[in-house]
């Protein structure tokens, strides 16, 4: 396809998101350009930009799992989810696990796996699961809490996180590490963490430039 069958394509896969009611479709008009600091995820995400290109998957090159995002409340963790999409230009999909739990017995782990299949049927894209330490919070007393309903929610979430293939590219961002399963931590499900600080006088000035302009 041509760039300017670009827009009819991503509007048919927003449409198909939508359907789900499971997932939501983020409208993104903003880049890594818009984001001051964070030099080496960005370092790391522009060695990673053709990783979903054609070029790549006929090379063998595996595209990258994703990201782990912690740190301090309004530093931008939101907003850099937003600007890696809109910088490796793929749709970005919000998915709100509040969503997936359902009165049904079984109903809440089936929500989870069919989000999964939606998210893969428009790969490439980019998955952002926000504050992810809140939805996962509570998943070890589950067994007592919740008839372990917590617990089938995110081994089904974990599982696809070790043996996925389709390129969808997951951005988890959590303000507390200590609420965070250590299954999800676990190397190989994904790529990286990166931490989230408070600007220091070099990443003041950035942000303060880019708000002028």
């Amino acid at each position: 396809f041509t760039e300017e069958d670009l827009p009819i394509i991503l509007s048919e896969k927003e449409q198909t998101i939508r359907k789900s009611g499971l997932l939501e479709y983020c409208h993104v008009d903003s880049d890594l350009h818009q984001i001051g600091g964070m030099d080496v995820l960005k370092d790391w995400l522009e060695k990673r930009r053709i990783a979903f290109d054609d070029n790549a998957a006929k090379f063998g090159l595996p595209a990258p799992k994703g990201v782990l995002l912690i740190g301090v409340q309004g530093c931008g963790k939101s907003l850099t989810a937003k600007a890696i999409s809109g910088f490796w230009g793929l749709p970005l999909l919000r998915l709100d696990v509040g969503r997936l739990f359902g009165s049904l017995v079984g109903s809440s782990a089936e929500n989870m796996r069919t989000a999964i299949r939606v998210a893969e049927s428009v790969a490439p894209a980019v998955l952002w699961v926000d504050e992810i330490e809140k939805s996962m919070a509570g998943s070890q007393s589950s067994g007592q809490t919740d008839g372990g309903t917590s617990a089938r929610v995110l081994s089904s979430f974990l599982t696809w996180l070790q043996e996925k293939t389709a390129p969808v590219f997951v951005i988890a961002t959590a303000n507390s590490i200590d609420q965070l399963p250590p299954e999800l931590l676990r190397r190989g499900r994904l790529d990286e963490t990166f931490f989230v600080d408070l600007p220091d006088a070099h990443e003041r000035r950035e942000i303060f430039h880019i708000h002028l302009e």
